[in-house]
This record gives C-alpha cells, sequence and structure tokens, in this order.
C-alpha cells in the first residue's frame, strides 16, 4: 500500500517515520520532497575518457568529494548528490526515490538505478543526477529534486537495512 499525505503526516507525528528535517510545505499528496546538501561526488580526471573495469574500481576510488553550495553539470555528465534530509524508516515500510517532473522535464534525472530506500534504512539519500539535457544546468544546496514515497510491507523485513545494508549505514 502506498501511502498518502494523511498517512504520512500521522506516521511522522508518531515517530514511526522519521525524516530531519522536515517542512510541512515538503509533503506532497503521496510523497515527501528532498533536499540536495552541499555534497557532491564527481569522477576523478584521471578515469574520464578511461576503460574501466567495474570488477577492480568501486565508485568510492573512482569519485572525489566536493563541498560547494552549487555545482554545473555539463551535458551527459553525472555526479552523486546527498539530501539534507535523514530518513529513518521501520522494518515494514520502505520508500523509493524519484524525480521530479519540473527538472526531469529539463533533461535532468535524479537516479539511475538505485530508487529504493531500504525498510530499516537510517541515512541521507545519494542521488545519481545525470544530465541528459543538450545545456548545462546548475545545481544549488537547498532545490527539492527529488521525492521520496512510502510503501507499507505485508511484514517487516528480517534484515533492516541499517544493521545489514553495507555501503548506506555511513551516508
Amino acid at each position: 500500500m502506498t501511502l498518502s499525505d494523511m498517512d504520512i503526516k500521522k506516521l511522522v507525528k508518531k515517530g514511526v517515520i522519521k525524516i530531519k528535517p522536515l517542512e510541512e510545505e515538503q509533503i506532497g499528496p503521496a510523497s515527501i520532497d528532498l533536499t540536495l546538501s552541499n555534497d557532491w561526488w564527481f569522477f576523478r580526471k584521471e578515469y574520464l575518457g578511461k576503460r574501466v573495469d567495474l570488477s577492480k574500481i568501486s565508485y568510492v576510488k573512482a569519485m572525489e568529494k566536493v563541498t560547494a553550495k552549487s555545482v554545473i553539470l555539463m551535458p551527459s555528465q553525472m555526479c552523486l548528490g546527498r539530501t539534507v534530509e535523514k530518513i529513518t524508516l521501520p522494518p515494514d515500510i520502505m520508500g523509493k526515490l524519484e524525480g521530479r517532473s519540473r527538472y526531469a522535464r529539463m533533461g535532468l534525472s535524479v537516479h539511475i538505478t538505485s530508487a529504493v530506500v531500504q525498510p530499516g534504512s537510517d541515512n541521507h539519500q545519494v542521488l545519481e543526477i545525470v544530465n541528459f539535457a543538450p545545456f548545462s544546468i546548475v545545481l544549488h544546496t537547498g532545490m527539492r529534486i527529488s521525492q521520496v514515497i512510502f510503501h507499507r510491507l505485508d511484514s517487516p523485513t528480517s534484515k533492516p537495512y541499517s544493521k545489514f545494508g553495507k555501503i548506506a549505514r555511513n551516508q
């Protein structure tokens, strides 16, 4: 079952779903808008235009962190961005990240494939942001470019992500 704004508000008020920080205007009809922090990750120059064996090089090694209020994303360029909001979910609720149409219509994708906010998560979300537009795009800290939709599971997971997830524990 997908949660409506009324469901989300009740569960946030009860502390079942925790999103910090959260402003009332971020809550939509069936989602919560998420904002960009000032943390960005770009591919290191030595990897650009090269062949990369993904079985030998991880994104951690291939990318470097940049802290800035805004960044420019060139056409076809990708970066990682992090949400300001930290999402904490119980083992019987999961989230799904989606882009916002106003930005998608301008060629911006906010996740490539990792849209699931696992049940039992307790972290910030990392977004795989790609500029598919034929022009450069400026991204700013505080932009609400993503949203999370919540779904209730029929039964709680036996593997809450905050305990069993390998990468996202430190996000």
